[in-house]
């Protein structure tokens, strides 16, 4: 059974269910602190906060979700239309098989929020420049590739605030099996830097140095084959360019299940 049920405090404004596929309609506009909870079967489940959000499949270890409608700031990393007016539809339906064994990219999660959700897969920083939404490390899973400017959607990306120490990490919250990596940075040039080096640290222990090129185009690397529950870029070399500001708009890692 999938529950969907939207909260306000304690007090429960809708809720609904149904075997396979729940779908919540909400008629009036969210009110600031509105929060959605989802429970499902544990492991694999696809959601759809909102109808301008693409749907996400997530691991559910513990069989449930809570989001957090964005607000404010938050919304800022979302279309303008998402979250916002007096309609809204939720979605969680169960996968097919075929669609969690085929090869993908298992870092993908339009759904990523911000702090622990114990909902995977889900991205991670030590910094994000001035803590705005626009530049948390929730954007570089949420699917989005658009990367010839900066700021709010759909140019939202992982900005570092100029710390040379910075890493980036998404967990997957089981063991897969990956064996590439993609990465698109920003390219919003001459305002921004680009990073000439850096390693993918897997949980294995494997690390795995690579060089990237100053191109807003998706560049892709060999992971060999690991089986990792997480990956951390970290040791990123800013290029010589006057530029304080290199940022990663989205990071891919593909490979399948371990089933």
């Amino acid at each position: 059974m999938i529950m969907i049920r939207l909260l306000a405090g304690e007090n429960i404004l809708k809720e609904t269910s149904h075997q396979n596929k729940a779908q919540l309609y909400y008629p009036e506009a969210y009110p600031q602190g509105a929060r959605l909870y989802v429970s499902a079967p544990e492991g694999h489940l696809w959601v759809q906060v909102d109808q301008a959000v693409a749907p996400a499949l997530v691991y559910l270890p513990e069989g449930s979700l809570t989001y957090s409608v964005p607000w404010g700031d938050e919304r800022r990393a979302y279309p303008p239309q998402a979250f916002s007016g007096a309609e809204h539809l939720v979605r969680a339906w169960l996968p097919e098989r075929e669609e969690i064994t085929a090869r993908r990219n298992l870092a993908h999660n339009p759904a990523d929020q911000r702090g622990e959700t114990g909902v995977y897969p889900h991205a991670s920083a030590n910094v994000e420049t001035r803590n705005e939404s626009v530049f948390a490390a929730r954007n570089v899973i949420d699917g989005y590739t658009v990367n010839f400017s900066h700021g709010g959607w759909p140019f939202q990306s992982w900005g570092i605030g100029g710390r040379a120490d910075a890493w980036l990490m998404v967990a997957f919250g089981r063991e897969v099996l990956a064996d590439e990596m993609a990465l698109v940075l920003r390219a919003d040039f001459p305002h921004d830097a680009y990073w000439v080096s850096g390693r993918a640290v897997l949980s294995d222990g494997a690390v795995i140095p690579f060089t990237l090129q100053r191109t807003g185009e998706p560049q892709h690397f060999s992971l060999g084959l690991h089986r990792i529950t997480w990956l951390r870029l970290e040791g990123l070399v800013k290029s010589d360019e006057p530029s304080i500001y290199p940022s990663l708009t989205e990071l891919m890692v593909y490979g399948r299940e371990l089933c």
